[in-house]
């Protein structure tokens, strides 16, 4: 490498002498060159170190790299290829220990040149992130210089990209670069791009997206090249990326670094385009980066774009701000990493604070209607069919058909499944998506319940009374509206232009313009106005999109104001621990998982109450449960996961909103906590005991050898009765009269006896287990879910739930002289 043999072996001379003397012989001899034998010297002298002990020739070293020698972009690049990728002098786990030596050098070469090795920089600037631990002067000062290197300007040559831009360390750079060559090679775009690739951070400073948009201006062609390139992005399949690291190590993502930097710059730079594209095109990008690898999971294809384009939607405003939100709302179905699902959370935040609204209302006033009428219906003509898809109360998606003659099918007709596939496939598609939009303004309406939003009745009205989709589970429900301070109730009727809510004794109640309303919650109700309302649903035999006026409430215990600050009302159970945990994503719960691995032993699971996104950004004060369980050890398995678990405490802690995410939470005595907020709390966590227990698995006891927690079972499958079940009680009270079974049951504190031919039975309301009279003895029924329940309404649970089994086992248990299943007739025979 060294151009002059005979300074070659002077500096070995040199070299030798300071070994047998001391130092001085190497300064002496580079202090008698010129600038470029002083620069031969320093690359001989690398080298060596790369290949060999650097100690002898790191003074030397780091003496050139205080030197202006005008290095060459060759040479800067040479230098930097030694320490990374394939052709590097130095092995991966040496350059850890001779870092400080051989780096300088090359990063002074770097700064000296008019162009540099970019890629290489960014790989050593994560290199150095390992050992800035140390806080030395010597890390600290190339960490410094890497960022200074990393902001300096990208040369731009007239009519030509940088090497920079789009480079071929993926499949993103080289496929722009072919497809749309013309295009960045129009006046102005390499230098637009050029300042595009400097942004390596997440969000733009206001000077970067100023001179951004001067930029973009003076390129023609410029939006047009963001839009293409963006388009690239969005559509731009999962690879393997290279990246210039010292351990060639090659990865699967969507861009490497650099491009990554490049598309970051043209997210940002998208703001400053009044165009229709920019939010769904952000959008897009969003959606692609945030995906799982292989399309699931939570290690995404590029958290770093996908960050990106979520903070740019953060901020868009306007018109433009509606759209970004159903973006953002929509996201979160696909997207499963947590960095970026809070990001869209603060996004959200960010956007309705703008519009004085919560993130959630901001959401459904971009709802979309996917094409219904206001009838909630959408007709798509098939032929001489006609598809229609409807949402109908509360909230149920349906499909059907209409024929020439008017009749209705439930089914496609074999003349459209064979002569319209394509067109089925696509109303079949909108069907799915449609249950999709449904489902998840379904949970939306619920979090406002819980959260107690109020709103404007102009809102009300457009956003979700009268809105093709958000309507039907929104009529549903029971409302109340207040003008004057006074709160009435009722279901929403329409009356002529407006609406009103129908209370249960059949009065109504106009909705007027200066009317505010909120969802009815039992919690603020009196026993009496319940009562009637679970009356009026149940003769009307009408249900709701979920469990409202039959929803359990959780009023402060005697034993809870004694403990104080936590609640033990749900400790000392045990739940099959994967069934439970599934319960607890599904409800907003979040912590650590347990299992036989480090720290797995105990979890504590929390959950804010109600959720950010119904709440205004930065009012009033946050409040969150936090749910211990810990590990029920059953001896390690395979996969190390638990298989059971046992509940502990439920706790509360609060923080004033305008602290911010940062701020710090404050435990707080059960007094102090919000009413709807420990009922909400409390009410998920008796939803896990209640789904997931042993005790509400009728298969426990016959376990063979395994008689583990058999007192545990018989306490609870038989036990006093949760709130729950006693709502489960006092609707049974109601229904069994209607039934043709009613002459042969009867309610007691804790179980439904049924008298059939053979004998006695007594259905626990808690767990659905069932006793056999006259000596208590335990009979196993695994029943299907709903058969043979008749033609009873069930106002709740309809759709298999343990409401549905009492009454099943109930209606099968009366006439016990038909059963012809042998493993039930055994046992009650038996006796």
């Amino acid at each position: 490498m060294v151009g002059i043999t005979g300074l070659e072996s002077r500096l070995d001379e040199a070299l030798a002498r300071e070994v047998a003397e001391g130092p001085g012989a190497v300064g002496e001899l580079l202090a008698s060159l010129d600038t470029a034998a002083r620069r031969e010297s320093a690359l001989a002298l690398h080298l060596r170190a790369c290949r060999g002990d650097a100690r002898p020739v790191a003074p030397a070293l780091a003496a050139l790299a205080e030197q202006e020698l005008g290095w060459t972009t060759a040479e800067a690049d040479l230098l930097l290829a030694r320490l990374l990728g394939k052709d590097a002098e130095v092995a991966p786990h040496e350059l850890h220990g001779v870092f400080p030596t051989l780096v300088p050098i090359a990063l002074a070469a770097a700064a000296q040149a008019e162009d540099f090795d970019r890629p290489r920089v960014r790989a050593l600037q994560r290199i150095v992130e390992s050992h800035y631990v140390y806080r030395s002067d010597a890390y600290v000062g190339i960490r410094n210089l890497m960022d200074a290197l990393l902001r300096r300007e990208v040369p731009v040559v007239p009519g030509r990209l940088p090497r920079q831009v789009l480079d071929d360390l993926d499949a993103y750079g080289p496929a722009m670069r072919a497809t749309h060559g013309e295009l960045l090679a129009e006046a102005g775009v390499a230098a637009f791009l050029a300042h595009c690739v400097l942004l390596d951070k997440p969000r733009a400073t206001r000077a970067w997206r100023r001179k951004a948009a001067v930029l973009l201006g003076q390129a023609e062609q410029g939006a047009e090249a963001v839009r293409r390139l963006l388009e690239g992005i969005a559509a731009q399949p999962e690879h393997r990326v290279s990246d210039r690291n010292p351990w060639h190590q090659v990865d699967w993502g969507l861009v490497g670094d650099t491009n990554t930097s490049l598309v970051r710059g043209l997210l940002w730079a998208a703001l400053a385009i009044d165009a229709d594209w920019v939010v769904p095109l952000v959008g897009a990008v969003a959606l692609n980066a945030g995906t799982g690898i292989g399309g699931s999971g939570g290690f995404c294809r590029s958290q770093t774009l996908a960050t990106t384009a979520v903070a740019v939607l953060g901020e868009c405003e306007g018109a433009r701000g509606e759209e970004a939100v159903q973006w953002l709302g929509r996201l979160p179905k696909r997207v499963k990493n947590r960095t970026v699902n809070k990001g869209i959370a603060k996004a959200l935040e960010t956007v309705a604070a703008r519009a004085g609204l919560t993130p959630s209302m901001l959401r459904e006033r971009g709802v979309a209607t996917l094409g219904l009428d206001g009838r909630g219906i959408r007709e798509v003509p098939l032929g001489a069919y006609t598809a229609e898809l409807a949402v109908r109360e509360p909230g149920t998606v349906a499909l059907s058909f209409r024929g020439p003659e008017g009749r209705l099918l439930k089914t496609a007709p074999k003349e459209v499944r064979e002569t319209r596939a394509e067109e089925l496939r696509e109303v079949r598609a909108g069907l799915k998506e449609l249950k999709g939009l449904v489902a998840a303004e379904r949970s939306r309406l619920e979090e406002h319940l819980a959260a107690g939003t109020v709103w404007p009745a102009e809102d009300w009205q457009r956003y979700y009374v009268d809105h093709p989709v958000t309507g039907a589970p929104a009529r549903a429900l029971l409302w109340e509206v207040a003008e004057d301070g006074d709160w009435t109730a009722g279901v929403p009727e329409r009356t002529g232009g407006g609406w009103a809510l129908a209370g249960e004794d059949g009065t109504a109640r106009p909705v007027g313009p200066g009317a505010r309303l909120r969802l009815w919650h039992p919690l603020r109700a009196g026993g009496e106005e319940v009562a009637a309302w679970r009356a009026a649903l149940t003769e009307r035999e009408e249900r709701q999109p979920f469990k409202q006026v039959f929803r359990e409430v959780y009023p402060l215990t005697p034993a809870e104001l004694v403990t104080g600050s936590y609640s033990n009302r749900f400790a000392g159970h045990v739940l099959r621990y994967g069934q439970a945990r599934a319960l607890m994503a599904e409800r907003g719960w979040t912590g650590n998982h347990l299992g036989y691995f480090s720290d797995g032993w105990s979890s504590e699971l929390v959950k804010e109450l109600p959720a950010p996104g119904e709440l205004p950004a930065g009012e009033g004060m946050r409040w969150r449960a936090r749910f211990f369980v810990e590990l029920v050890d059953e001896g390690a398995h395979r996969d190390g996961v638990a298989r059971l678990c046992s509940t502990d405490q439920v706790r509360f802690e609060r923080r004033a909103a305008s602290a911010g995410p940062r701020g710090a939470w404050e435990a707080v005595a059960l007094a102090d906590v919000p009413a709807l907020v420990l009922s909400e709390a409390l009410r998920d966590v008796d939803l896990f005991v209640g789904v997931a227990s042993i005790g509400a698995d009728p298969n426990w006891r016959d376990r063979g050898e395994d008689r583990a927690y058999d007192g545990y079972w018989e306490r609870w499958s038989f036990g006093e009765l949760t709130e729950s079940a006693l709502i489960r009680r006092e609707t049974l009270a109601r229904l069994l009269p209607r039934t043709r079974i009613a002459d042969r049951v009867e309610l007691t504190d804790r179980f439904l006896r049924v008298r059939g031919e053979l004998r006695a039975y007594r259905i626990h309301l808690g767990s659905g287990n069932v006793l056999m009279e006259p000596d208590d003895s335990y009979l196993c029924i695994v029943t299907d879910r709903s058969r043979d329940r008749g033609k009873v309404f069930l106002p709740f649970e309809e759709d298999g739930g343990l409401l549905s089994v009492i009454l099943s086992k109930a209606l099968l248990l009366a006439a016990d002289d038909r059963i012809t299943d042998a493993t039930i007739t055994a046992q009650i025979r038996r006796g």
